[in-house]
C-alpha cells in the first residue's frame, strides 16, 4: 500500500475531540502524529484505537513545558496540517484557576504559533475555538458575531483567536478556525452530560443537573465535527471561521429525558436538579450556512443516534470505565 499523501499533527490527541478527529483522519487515509501531555489513556477513551491502522504515532509532550520537543516533532514531520485541540476546556472550573486557562489557551498557543510562523511546509493550522467566545446570544449566530465572553475560559479562547488573527495579518500565518456546538459521542469522558447521565443510570446513581437543564444547546456527534474539521483543513479559507452544528437545538433536560427513555429509567428517579453554575450562558445557536455552502458539509447523525451509540459503548466498556475517575481532574 502506498504511504499517505497527507500528514496531520494533532495537538491534544488524547482528548475526546482530538482522538475522534485522529480516527476520522486515519480512516480517510492520512498519516497522523498525535501529541498530548500525558501517556495515552485507556483505549476505551481513544476512538482511533477501535480500528486497525498503521499510520499513527504518538508523542507524550506537554504543551506548556515541551515547546521545543513539540517543535522538533513538527519540524521533522513537516506536516501539511496542524490541528490544535490542546486546551484547558472546562468552563465552570476556569473560575477556580483562571491563570491556568490563560497559560495554556493563550500563552502556550502564542509561543507555538510564533515558532511556526515561518513554517513554509504548513498548508493550514486549524485552531479549535469555541462558541463560548460569543457569550450569551439570541437567535442564530453567524461567524461574524462580536466577542462577548462570560468566563475565564471564554476570555482565554477569544484572546487566543485574536492573537492568531494578528499572526495571519502580520505573517500570512495560514490559520482557520472551527467553532462547534456541544460535541458528544462514544469515548467521551464521564464528566460530560451524555456519558455522565448514562453512567449514573447504569450504575444506580442520581444525576445532578445544573440549573434543571434549562440551557439550550445544539449537540452534535464528534465524528460529524471531525469531518467538518478535515474539510476546513483542506479547503477552508485562511483567516476564516467555520461553525459546525446541527439544526436541532434543545434543552439539556430534553437530552437527559431522551437518555432516560432509551434506558427505560424514570426522569424523577434518575435526576436531581441543582443550582446553575456561575455565568452559565443560556444558549448557543450556531448558523452553519457557511460550512454547508463551501464544503457541502452536513451532520449525518441525530442526538438520539449519539445517545444510542454512547449507551452501546458504555455497556461494552462499563467495567473498564468504572476504574476511570468519573469526575473532572484538573491538571496544568
Amino acid at each position: 500500500m502506498a504511504p499517505p499523501s497527507e500528514t496531520f499533527v494533532v495537538l491534544g490527541s488524547n482528548s475526546f475531540s482530538g482522538a475522534t478527529f485522529v480516527a476520522e483522519a486515519l480512516a480517510d487515509g492520512a498519516r497522523v502524529i498525535g501529541i498530548s501531555r500525558s501517556a495515552e489513556p485507556d483505549e476505551a477513551l481513544l476512538p482511533y484505537r477501535w480500528a486497525p491502522h498503521e499510520w499513527f504515532t504518538f508523542h507524550a509532550l506537554d504543551f506548556n513545558r515541551d515547546l521545543e520537543g513539540i517543535g522538533a516533532v513538527i519540524d521533522a514531520a513537516r506536516p501539511d496540517y496542524v490541528i490544535n485541540f490542546a486546551a484547558q476546556s472546562m468552563v465552570a472550573q476556569s473560575w477556580d484557576h483562571p491563570e491556568h486557562w490563560y497559560q495554556t489557551n493563550v500563552v502556550a498557543t502564542a509561543r507555538l504559533v510564533d515558532r511556526l510562523k515561518k513554517a513554509e511546509f504548513l498548508k493550514k493550522f486549524v485552531q479549535i475555538s469555541t462558541p463560548e467566545v460569543y457569550g450569551s446570544t439570541s437567535g442564530l449566530v453567524k461567524e461574524t458575531a462580536p466577542f462577548n465572553p462570560s468566563t475565564p475560559y471564554a476570555v482565554s479562547k477569544a484572546a487566543c483567536d485574536m492573537n492568531l488573527q494578528a499572526y495571519r495579518k502580520a505573517y500570512g500565518f495560514p490559520v482557520a478556525f472551527t467553532r462547534a456546538a456541544n460535541v458528544c459521542g462514544p469515548g467521551q469522558p464521564l464528566y460530560r452530560i451524555i456519558p455522565r447521565t448514562v453512567f449514573c443510570i447504569l450504575t444506580g446513581r442520581r444525576l445532578k443537573l445544573e440549573g434543571g437543564g434549562t440551557s439550550v444547546r445544539s449537540f452534535i456527534h464528534m465524528a460529524d465535527v471531525a469531518r467538518g474539521t478535515l474539510a476546513v483543513a483542506r479547503r477552508g479559507i485562511a483567516g476564516d471561521v467555520y461553525h459546525l452544528a446541527t439544526g436541532t437545538n434543545q434543552t439539556i433536560r430534553e437530552v437527559v429525558e431522551e437518555i432516560c427513555r432509551q434506558l427505560g429509567a424514570r426522569f424523577d428517579d434518575a435526576v436531581e436538579s441543582t443550582p446553575p453554575r456561575l455565568a452559565q450562558d443560556p444558549a448557543y445557536l450556531l448558523d452553519c450556512t457557511k460550512a454547508r455552502g463551501e464544503f457541502g458539509w452536513e451532520p449525518k447523525l441525530t442526538v438520539a443516534d449519539v445517545i444510542g451509540e454512547t449507551i452501546d459503548w458504555m455497556k461494552i466498556n462499563l467495567d473498564r470505565l468504572r476504574m476511570i475517575p468519573a469526575d473532572y481532574v484538573h491538571k496544568l
